[in-house]
């Protein structure tokens, strides 16, 4: 009876270990996108791939926008509440994979959200770095996004300096393309309200602002696509 009682308690933990295992292996949400890169293939000859890879904000683009995606052949992978160390674990599947031309890398909201844990800027600019050198290393132009403005995080209402967080890490990024010679589009200076409180509420999706509507998701087509088309 014993003999039984110690199996069943080792199978139990067998079964605790897989399953904390599986978790774990699914930190970045690996199977998101695996039909959709699977059926895609190897790019076409003379076919010249652009990849969005982000969070929740490029996400909800091609759901908001899908002629913008459609019209300029660009491929959204963004996935909602991930923050960089999610990005950078899934680059290889969600970019690399798919031999881009270009890939547009957008970052920083969810971690300055705390989504994974407490946000600490100098991890956060590693991981977009780890990016840019993976994608460099595999022939893919990059692309480098400002954080959009958020006044704040409904979801993480204990967080209430984003907007220095945000400024600070956008100036960081951007004296790193600068000096790295990459593009850098500045979502930030065209979609902060007047009083550079918050993002402007004629963009925002939610209140407070973390998620643009289709008139910001216009905004930063404007801005985003002439510098695509210089790459491509």
């Amino acid at each position: 009876m014993k003999g039984l009682k110690k199996i069943g308690i080792a199978l139990m933990l067998c079964l605790v270990s897989a399953n904390l295992t599986a978790q774990k292996h699914e930190f970045a949400n690996w199977k998101r996108y695996a039909d959709q890169n699977a059926a895609l293939g190897a790019p076409a000859k003379g076919e010249k791939r652009v990849v969005l890879m982000g969070n929740s904000i490029t996400d909800g683009w091609p759901h908001t926008r899908p002629e913008f995606f459609e019209k300029n052949h660009i491929i959204g992978r963004g996935i909602s509440g991930q923050t960089s160390y999610q990005f950078l674990l899934r680059f290889r599947e969600d970019v690399i994979k798919l031999q881009p031309k270009v890939v547009v890398i957008n970052y920083g909201t969810n971690d300055i959200a705390e989504n994974t844990g407490e946000y600490n800027e100098e991890l956060t600019f590693g991981n977009v770095c780890s990016m840019v050198e993976l994608a460099r290393f595999h022939k893919a132009k990059v692309i480098l996004t400002s954080c959009l403005p958020a006044e704040g995080f409904g979801w993480r209402k204990t967080i209430t300096d984003s907007m220095d967080k945000i400024r600070h890490l956008n100036e960081r990024v951007k004296a790193y393309a600068k000096e790295n010679k990459i593009p850098y589009v500045d979502y930030f200076s065209a979609m902060v309200s007047e009083d550079g409180k918050r993002m402007n509420p004629a963009y925002a999706k939610d209140n407070p602002g973390v998620h643009p509507s289709a008139e910001g998701y216009a905004v930063m087509e404007s801005l985003l696509l002439p510098v695509i088309e210089k790459l491509r």
